[in-house]
């Protein structure tokens, strides 16, 4: 590392040990912990649509109508049970309809990605498209499930067919794009209009979606203050937003190095909502603390609940981290990770799979996907964190430098426990 550099290092390195002011007060969140029936109404929705289809159970607007109050249901409580139970109506529907109307293919596609299931999603937006419908509705998911899959051409072509600087849902799409390019000031510049235009429509939903999203990228920017102030102001529309809560708890936790008031806020989310992330994440703050118990049955927890088959593929990631480093099983973490590639051919799908074989020792095989389908694809922090790793173990020291850099500009969004981790580098 040159003189320059290793200034440059020990200078943010200072900078970030006095920069953890506090941004959060238990008195904005605390109001928020009162667990309501919030979801009551779907609960009566599914009631009142299963009334009806018991009297015309042929009816495939009444099973599009029941997915959809399910699918509240599911974002509700994060129960994967009413999630799988949307997709069966839905499947109903498009039989009924011999997959010929839009909005039902639709609807499907959407549970689809919900599900991660996006080349099956992709096959029905394809055939939606073919029937024309409602067409820039369905360029949209287009796009989406198509940067979802790592085809950026063919992203890039329906984000250009949807281009509206004054439409909430092109700029949202376009400060994707920007994210996903590594163009973090104009991602936030694009959602700070996306939800400019959801307070002028004042469209609820619109505006849960900006705020907590926007939250995100002012959280990956370090404007921590602007992320927190985000989360509250998506509390304010829904107070048991689930999301919006593990996004304070992550700020208490990673910036302020809280971890007791942030697993007193996980608590409070499991209560009520049911995901198993959520456990991981409490087993993360458990070994910051050096809770070695808590650690272990958070981890037991999470096992048990991404074991229920209805979850498919969508915790692929996690399972495939868990068993190539806390578990020590990286034969097993290879194959889900062979498994994602095949459902999801991303950079962040074939870091999982270089990850896996350097966890077994096959540093030849991880540094060749890394050179072939990682390096230059992706600014995620977690992937340049594998691959400096891999490049330090093979030897290749100038490529960790930079990377290293990186990394420690980005260790509030990796977290407390990567810290030391990335000082060895």
């Amino acid at each position: 590392m040159t003189t320059y550099r290793l200034l440059t290092l020990l200078l943010f390195i200072a900078f970030y040990s006095c920069d953890s002011g506090k941004v959060t007060d238990i008195k904005d969140y605390q109001a928020f912990f009162v667990n309501s029936e919030h979801n009551a109404l779907a609960k009566e929705d599914v009631i009142f649509w299963t009334n009806k289809l018991d009297k015309a159970p042929n009816e495939y607007l009444y099973m599009v109508k029941r997915a959809n109050a399910n699918t509240n249901l599911f974002s509700a409580t994060g129960k994967i049970e009413h999630l799988i139970a949307a997709e069966k109506d839905l499947l109903a529907a498009n039989k009924v309809t011999n997959y010929n109307t839009s909005g039902c293919l639709k609807a499907l596609a959407h549970n689809y990605i919900s599900q991660h299931k996006f080349k099956e999603a992709l096959t029905l937006l394809k055939k939606a498209e073919v029937l024309g419908e409602k067409l820039r509705g369905t360029q949209k998911m287009l796009f989406d499930v198509n940067l979802e899959l790592g085809y950026v051409t063919e992203a890039e072509k329906y984000l250009n067919s949807i281009k509206n600087f004054s439409d909430f849902d092109y700029l949202i799409r376009l400060a994707k794009w920007e994210d996903h390019n590594g163009n973090l000031d104009s991602a936030i510049t694009y959602m700070e209009r996306a939800t400019k235009i959801s307070e002028s429509s004042n469209t609820k939903s619109l505006k849960q979606w900006a705020y907590t999203n926007l939250a995100d990228f002012y959280g990956h920017a370090g404007k921590i203050d602007l992320s927190y102030h985000y989360y509250i102001k998506a509390l304010e529309l829904n107070p048991n937003d689930a999301y919006a809560k593990k996004g304070i708890a992550w700020i208490v936790y990673s910036h302020e190095k809280n971890p007791e008031a942030a697993l007193t806020i996980l608590n409070h989310i499991t209560s009520y909502y049911s995901a198993p992330d959520y456990s991981l994440l409490k087993a993360e703050i458990a070994e910051f603390i050096g809770n070695e118990e808590l650690k272990q049955d958070a981890f037991k927890t999470y096992v048990s609940q991404s074991e229920n088959r209805l979850y498919g593929d969508m915790y692929n990631k996690y399972n495939a981290l868990l068993y190539a480093e806390d578990m020590q099983l990286p034969e097993k973490a290879i194959e889900i990770a062979q498994q994602e590639v095949k459902n999801r051919p991303t950079a962040q799908s074939y870091d999982l799979l270089a990850w896996s074989y350097f966890k077994n020792g096959n540093l030849e095989e991880a540094n060749t996907i890394v050179e072939n389908y990682i390096a230059g694809k992706t600014s995620e922090p977690d992937v340049l964190y594998h691959m400096a790793e891999i490049y330090k173990a093979i030897g290749e020291i100038d490529k960790v430098s930079p990377l290293k850099e990186e990394l420690l500009a980005s260790i509030y969004e990796l977290g407390p426990t990567m810290e030391e981790k990335i000082l060895k580098l």
